[in-house]
C-alpha cells in the first residue's frame, strides 16, 4: 500500500458508515469520506485526499483552504455525527451533521463530477434543515432562547472557536448580551460589550440608507444614471448607463477594487473616498447594467463618491453627522488604524500546521488603515442594535423606504438583494454579513417577529455558527424566522 493509500485509510478507519458505502450515490459516499476526514485525518491524509479524490478545478484552490476547511470544522464541533441525508440528486449530496461539542446542527453539501471516478468538484455549508421534528423542539420563552445561547456560547468559547459579542433584541429590548475572549491576545485584553469589531461589508448598509436619506431629500433619484455625478466613471459611455439602483443592488457591472495594485500597495495610501477610487480607475462593466447579479465592492465605494458630489461634504463627516448621530451611534466610525481609538479589537486568522496544531495569525497588515463606503469600518453590537431600531422606527428614513431597501430587486436581477441588504424571502430575515481574515459579523433583523440579532467577532468565520444557532432559536422560538 502507497503511504497517500496508507493516509486515506487510517482517516476512513473512523466512519463505519463507509463499511456499505459503495451502494449509496457517488457524492452521498464522497459527503462520508469527507466527514472521516474532518474528524481525525491528520493534515498529511487531508492533503492527500485532495491531491487523489478533488477535480483540477478544484485542486487549483491553495492547499490551505481545504486544510482550513476540514481542520476548521474539526475545531468547531469536536467531530461531527451524521444525522441524515438533508438533500440528494445524482452529483450532489447536502449531509445533515451534529456538531458533538454544542449538540447543534450543520449541513454539508458536497458536488461531484458527473462521471467515475466521481471526484470531488464542490464543498460547502448550508443552512441545517432537519427532516425530524425532535431535533426542532419549541422554545418557549425568550429566557429560555437566551438560557440555550448561553449556553452554547459557553461551549465555543472555551474551546476557544468564538471571540467576539452578541446581542439579541426583541422590538428594540435585548433579551441576551454577551461578550466572549480577547479583543488583543498580546495583551490579554477581554472582549466587552463596548469593544468595536471591524464589520467587514456591514458598512455597505451605511452607504445604501445614506443615498436613501437624500432619495428623500430630494438630491438624488435611484433612476439618476452615474454620469449625472461622476460623468467619466468608469468610462463616459458606461457611466450613462450605470443607474443608482444598479450600484445599490449589485447589478452594475463593476468588480472590487480590492485588486493587485491594493495587495502591493502601503495601506496608509488610502484614506479618503478619491484615494480608494484611484484603486478602482482600471476597472470596467463585466455586463451590462441590471442584466445579472454579481457583488460589487467598487460599486458601493462609487456610492460614497456620490455621496460627497451629492452633499459637498466628505463621506465620513457626512454619515458621522446624519446617520450615526440620528442613530445614537456614539461607538461606530471608519477609524483610521494608525490613530489612537480606544476599545477596537484586532482581528485573528487561526492557521494550522502540519502536526494539526494552529497557530494564531493578526490581520493588522492585511486589511484597510480605514473603511470606507464598502466596508471595513467599526461599530459594537449595542450601536448596531440602535441603527436598526432607527431604521425601523423612521428616525433614519420613511417606513415606506425601509421597506423598500428590504425586498428584493428582481426587475434588475436582484432576487436577494435589495438596497443595500441582503434578503432571505423564505424566512424574512434582512440584513448583511461582512468577512475577511480576521472579521466575521452579521446583522439579522427578523422582519415577521421583531427579533434583532447581532454577532460580532474577531475570528475568521467566528460568526458563522452563532448566527445559525440565533436563527435556530428564533425558528424554534415562534414556529417561523
Amino acid at each position: 500500500m502507497t503511504p497517500n493509500l496508507t493516509l486515506l485509510a487510517a482517516a476512513f478507519a473512523a466512519a463505519p458508515a463507509l463499511l456499505g458505502a459503495q451502494a449509496q450515490p457517488p457524492a452521498t459516499r464522497r459527503a462520508h469520506e469527507i466527514v472521516a476526514l474532518i474528524n481525525s485525518a491528520p493534515p498529511a491524509a487531508i492533503r492527500a485526499y485532495v491531491d487523489t479524490a478533488f477535480n483540477a478545478r478544484m485542486r487549483e484552490l491553495p492547499m490551505s483552504a481545504h486544510l482550513n476547511f476540514m481542520m476548521g470544522n474539526r475545531e468547531r464541533s469536536q467531530g461531527l455525527e451524521w444525522v441524515e441525508v438533508q438533500e440528494e440528486t445524482p452529483p450532489a449530496t447536502t449531509a445533515l451533521l451534529k456538531r458533538k461539542l454544542t449538540g447543534d446542527f450543520m449541513a454539508l453539501a458536497v458536488r461531484v463530477d458527473t462521471a467515475a471516478p466521481y471526484r470531488v468538484a464542490g464543498i460547502g455549508q448550508r443552512p441545517p434543515r432537519p427532516k425530524s421534528a425532535a431535533v426542532e423542539a419549541p422554545v418557549t420563552s425568550d429566557g429560555e432562547l437566551a438560557a440555550e445561547l448561553e449556553r452554547y456560547l459557553k461551549a465555543l468559547a472555551q474551546a476557544d472557536v468564538f471571540s467576539g459579542t452578541v446581542v439579541v433584541a426583541k422590538d428594540g429590548k435585548p433579551i441576551y448580551a454577551g461578550a466572549f475572549g480577547q479583543a488583543n491576545k498580546d495583551f490579554g485584553a477581554p472582549n466587552t460589550l463596548d469593544t468595536k469589531f471591524n464589520l467587514g461589508s456591514m458598512n455597505k448598509m451605511f452607504t445604501a440608507v445614506t443615498i436613501a436619506q437624500l432619495v428623500e431629500q430630494g438630491k438624488l433619484s435611484y433612476q439618476d444614471p452615474l454620469s449625472k455625478f461622476i460623468p467619466d466613471y468608469p468610462n463616459a459611455a458606461s457611466a450613462k448607463k450605470v443607474r443608482l439602483e444598479h450600484l445599490l443592488t449589485h447589478t452594475s457591472g463593476l468588480g472590487s477594487y480590492f485588486n493587485d495594485e491594493f495587495e502591493r500597495s502601503s495601506r496608509a495610501r488610502f484614506r479618503t473616498v478619491d484615494e480608494m477610487m484611484q484603486l478602482a480607475k482600471g476597472d470596467s462593466l463585466a455586463f451590462e447594467p441590471g442584466t445579472r447579479w454579481s457583488y460589487s465592492n467598487t460599486g458601493m465605494l462609487v456610492l460614497g463618491k456620490v455621496i460627497e458630489v451629492a452633499t459637498k461634504q466628505d463621506y465620513f463627516t457626512w454619515l458621522r453627522e446624519h446617520l450615526y448621530r440620528t442613530a445614537g451611534m456614539t461607538s461606530t466610525d471608519a477609524y483610521e488604524l494608525d490613530q489612537v481609538n480606544p476599545n477596537l479589537a484586532v482581528g485573528y486568522d487561526r492557521q494550522f500546521q502540519d502536526d494539526g496544531t494552529k497557530r494564531w495569525r493578526n490581520n493588522i497588515f492585511m486589511h484597510v488603515i480605514r473603511g470606507g463606503p464598502a466596508g471595513g469600518g467599526y461599530s459594537t453590537a449595542g450601536d448596531l442594535v440602535k441603527f436598526v431600531e432607527a431604521l425601523k422606527s423612521g428616525k433614519l428614513v420613511s417606513p415606506a423606504t425601509y421597506e423598500l431597501m428590504t425586498t428584493p430587486k428582481p426587475e434588475v436581477k436582484s432576487p436577494e438583494y435589495g438596497y443595500g441588504f441582503g434578503v432571505d424571502t423564505e424566512t424574512g430575515i434582512v440584513g448583511h454579513s461582512g468577512g475577511f481574515p480576521g472579521i466575521s459579523s452579521n446583522l439579522d433583523i427578523f422582519k415577521r417577529t421583531g427579533y434583532v440579532a447581532v454577532v460580532l467577532s474577531n475570528y475568521s468565520g467566528g460568526s458563522q455558527p452563532v448566527v445559525e444557532k440565533i436563527r435556530a432559536l428564533v425558528r424554534r422560538r415562534s414556529g417561523r424566522a
